[in-house]
C-alpha cells in the first residue's frame, strides 16, 4: 500500500477550474476574488484535503508568521492571564504565538527582540523593560508591535507603537480615595524602584491626596524592586520605622504579599492595627484573612485586545493613544476606620 501524494495547488485549481494565481488569492486573503469562485476554491480544497504550505508562503512573503509575546515572567499571575487573552485571541485567528520570559532585563529583552525579528515573525507583543533603540528595530522589521500591561520607562520615545493598559491611575485614585474616606491621613505607598516601570501608580496616590488636601509624607513613599525579598524588605523597614502608620497601599501583588506577612511577624491586626490594599487582585488575594481589598486588573482583557491590535487593527499604530481598559475596586475585609477613629467609637456609647 502506497501513502497518497498530498493534494498541491495545481489539484485544487484543476478541480476548481481557476488559475494557480486565483486559488493563491483565495488563501492568503490578497486580491480580488469573488463569492462563488472563492466557495468553489474552499469546496475543492476541502474535496482533496489540501493544506496550504505555511513554510512555502513565509519563503515567499520572508515572514515565518505568527507573533512573539515578550513578558517578565510566565509564572507571576498578571502574565500568566495576560498570555491567556492573547493565546485564546490568536487561536480564534488562526495564528501561532511564541513565549518567551525576559525577567525583566533589559538586555535580555533585546535578545529576544533581536531573535523574534530574524524569525520575521507577524507582530510582537511585550511588556517592556527597556530600551528604546531596541523597540525602534523591531518595530521597522515586525509588521506590528504593541505594548500590553505597561509601557517603555521614561518618554515615549517609541510614538509609533500602540499599548493597551489597565487604567492604573483610575485604579490607585479609587481605592486612594476609598481609604481617605475610612478616615485615614498617614497611608504609606510601597511602590516600584525609581528607573523601573512607569511610575504611574505613585503619581496618582499622590495626586489623590494632594486633590483630597492629605498631606504626603515622603517617609511613607518606600520604593522597591519587583522581587519577594526586596518587597519584604521595603515592608519591613517601612512598618518597623513608622508604628504610626494606619493604611498601607502596595502598588503590585508582590509587595502586597510583603506587607501582609510583616504586619503577621510584628503581630499587627489587620485592619485593626493596620489596614492593607493592593494592586492586583490576585487569588490569595481573597483567601487570605481577612480578604484583601485590591484593584483588581484586566490582564486577560489586555492580553487579548494586544494582539487584535496586532493582527487585525495594524493601521491603528500610532493614533490616538493608548487602549485604557478599566479596572476595578474589589473592597473585601483588610481595611477598616484607622485605630483612633476606633478607640473613640468604643469610648462614645452613643456611636
Amino acid at each position: 500500500m502506497t501513502d497518497r501524494r498530498p493534494s498541491t495547488v495545481k489539484d485544487v485549481a484543476a478541480s476548481a477550474g481557476v488559475g494557480i494565481a486565483t486559488v493563491s488569492r483565495v488563501f492568503s486573503g490578497t486580491g480580488s476574488v469573488s463569492p462563488a469562485t472563492r466557495d468553489r476554491v474552499l469546496a475543492a480544497a476541502r474535496a482533496l484535503d489540501y493544506r496550504p504550505s505555511a513554510l512555502g508562503r513565509g519563503l515567499k512573503l520572508r515572514r515565518s508568521g505568527g507573533i512573539g509575546l515578550i513578558v517578565p515572567d510566565v509564572t507571576d499571575p498578571f502574565c500568566a492571564e495576560l498570555v491567556a487573552g492573547v493565546l485564546a485571541c490568536a487561536r480564534t485567528l488562526g495564528e501561532h504565538v511564541i513565549v518567551d520570559a525576559a525577567g525583566g532585563d533589559p538586555a535580555r529583552e533585546a535578545e529576544i527582540v533581536e531573535r523574534l525579528a530574524e524569525q520575521r515573525v507577524d507582530g510582537v507583543i511585550a511588556m517592556p523593560a527597556g530600551d528604546e533603540a531596541d523597540w525602534r528595530g523591531a518595530a521597522r522589521v515586525c509588521s506590528s508591535v504593541v505594548f500590553a500591561g505597561r509601557v517603555l520607562p521614561g518618554p515615549p520615545d517609541v510614538p509609533d507603537v500602540p499599548s493597551v493598559l489597565a487604567d492604573d491611575a483610575g485604579g490607585v485614585r479609587a481605592v486612594t480615595e476609598y481609604l481617605a474616606g475610612l478616615g485615614h491621613r498617614r497611608i504609606a505607598f510601597l511602590g516600584a524602584v525609581p528607573g523601573g516601570p512607569p511610575r504611574v501608580r505613585e503619581r496618582a496616590f499622590r495626586a489623590t491626596l494632594a486633590q483630597l488636601g492629605v498631606p504626603v509624607e515622603e517617609d511613607l513613599v518606600v520604593a522597591a524592586r519587583p522581587a519577594r525579598d526586596a518587597a519584604y524588605a521595603a515592608a519591613a523597614g517601612l512598618l518597623q520605622r513608622r508604628g504610626d502608620v494606619t493604611a498601607v497601599l502596595a502598588a503590585g501583588h508582590l509587595l502586597g504579599e510583603a506587607a501582609v506577612l510583616v504586619a503577621r511577624e510584628l503581630d499587627l491586626r489587620v485592619p485593626a492595627d493596620v489596614s492593607i490594599a493592593m494592586v492586583d487582585d490576585v487569588a490569595w488575594a481573597e483567601l487570605c484573612d481577612p480578604p484583601l481589598t485590591a484593584v483588581a486588573r484586566p490582564a486577560r482583557d489586555i492580553g487579548y485586545r494586544a494582539c487584535e491590535l496586532v493582527l487585525r487593527e495594524p493601521a491603528r499604530r500610532g493614533r490616538g493613544g493608548p487602549v485604557l481598559l478599566p479596572t476595578e475596586l474589589v473592597v473585601r475585609g483588610s481595611c477598616g476606620p484607622p485605630r483612633a477613629q476606633r478607640r473613640r467609637r468604643r469610648g462614645n456609647p452613643a456611636d
